[in-house]
């Protein structure tokens, strides 16, 4: 499969280097959110409760685009959204009491996990649909995922910088960690440069619909309810609690940990590019579903590993095979709403991957604390493999148009 399909845009271009900057940027950010608060003098409890904050902000921010992006424009709330993550890595590089961090993490941008969770994604996953033909749209929100997850992985691996500098320059451990805060904030300009070579058309009034979400609105809430049991399993084991509990359970270090979060996010990124060729054989549904759930079978054998090596195979079992639905989910929800409703419903949808998801984390937090085993582990496999087993339920029969065509092509 080609990372860019024939008859790629330039808009497309954008929209792939933009989501490139801002996984990795995410990639070392989630590792080291959790090290950044604890070397603050804070504890589980505290980082919990900020990657609580940053979800829970991002549901508020990505609620208020799917019902805004039709009258102001995507393009305009794109750059916007990039001078939000400028001013967040400002925020974090200047603030260190738990209140004012807690605020700056519900109004910013920071990821506590490399998936992107935050207001970017709905915004771009709208205009990728528009960009290509039907035939190309799983391949081109594969290519986007592809980026996100490959671009993730070296972030993922940058978060051993503070390490290193540690060691190289006796820098001390909070100096170093905030250089990369700095870095994220010079990312977000650069991002922000990015979005604004997008054309003006994008916001031509004219082209705007009346109203938010039409026809399909049924079936919208119908998946953001499916999805919002998964993201809430999710949360509950969002990268930075899964990497503290790594720390903690095996004695790694940042760079070690980076490194098996690299190499996880190359795990996923190939993972695309067969959700792309399965999804034509087996259609969307299908490879959502029987790629997701024995990955959460993973995540549950995860809490009972032996020891590291164990642990280490069963992650990246788990990140062959959990994100598959990535891709597929994104060009199922674009392929079954009308065009006019393609902003509303990728908000919408979007929604519960971080408004669910933003109660979780401070749960998990609290339950690594209650007990040496892990049970947020065994809790998020067994929602995340019912949510597999409802969606196929329910949507195996709704096909999107193109594999209508091709069924009755077959016929």
């Amino acid at each position: 499969m080609r990372l860019l399909p024939e008859g790629t845009t330039p808009e497309t271009r954008i929209l792939y280097a933009g989501r490139g900057l801002r996984a990795f940027a995410d990639g070392f950010v989630s590792l080291l959110l959790p090290i950044y608060i604890t070397a603050l003098g804070f504890d589980v409890v505290a980082v919990g409760l900020i990657s609580a904050a940053t979800m829970l902000g991002s549901a508020a921010l990505t609620i208020g685009v799917g019902f805004t992006a039709h009258r102001y424009g995507r393009r305009v709330l794109l750059v916007s959204s990039a001078l939000l993550m400028i001013a967040t890595g400002i925020g974090f590089l200047l603030v260190h009491a738990l209140w004012p961090l807690v605020v700056v993490a519900f109004i910013g941008t920071i990821n506590p996990s490399p998936a992107d969770v935050s207001v970017f994604y709905p915004l771009e996953q709208s205009l990728l649909a528009e960009t290509v033909s039907a035939k190309s749209r799983t391949a081109t929100f594969a290519g986007y995922a592809l980026i996100g997850s490959l671009v993730a992985a070296l972030g993922a691996l940058a978060a051993g910088l503070p390490g290193l500098l540690q060691a190289s320059f006796h820098v001390d451990l909070l100096i170093a960690l905030q250089s990369m805060f700095a870095i994220y904030t010079m990312l977000g300009l650069i991002t922000y440069y990015l979005y604004r070579r997008l054309p003006p058309s994008l916001d031509n009034r004219d082209r705007r619909p009346s109203s938010a979400l039409g026809p399909s609105k049924r079936l919208v809430f119908t998946l953001a309810a499916l999805f919002s049991l998964d993201s809430f399993g999710g949360g509950l084991i969002v990268q930075s609690l899964l990497a503290l509990w790594l720390f903690q359970r095996f004695g790694l270090s940042l760079e070690t940990t980076g490194a098996i979060f690299f190499w996880s996010g190359i795990c996923t990124a190939l993972s695309y590019i067969v959700a792309a060729k399965l999804s034509r054989r087996i259609g969307l549904v299908n490879t959502m579903v029987f790629s997701h759930l024995p990955a959460n079978l993973c995540v549950i054998a995860l809490a009972f590993a032996p020891d590291l090596t164990v642990a280490v195979a069963l992650l990246l079992i788990r990140a062959a095979l959990s994100q598959m639905d990535v891709p597929t989910r994104g060009s199922y929800v674009m392929a079954v709403v009308t065009p006019p409703e393609r902003a509303a419903a990728a908000s919408i949808t979007a929604l519960p991957r971080s408004l669910v998801s933003s109660l979780a984390p401070l749960l998990g937090g609290w339950l690594f604390t209650l007990s040496p085993f892990a049970w947020p582990l065994v809790i998020a496999g067994a929602l995340k493999a019912i949510y597999d087993i409802l969606l196929l339920i329910l949507f195996q029969s709704h096909k999107p148009p193109e594999e209508e065509n091709a069924a009755v092509e077959t016929a």
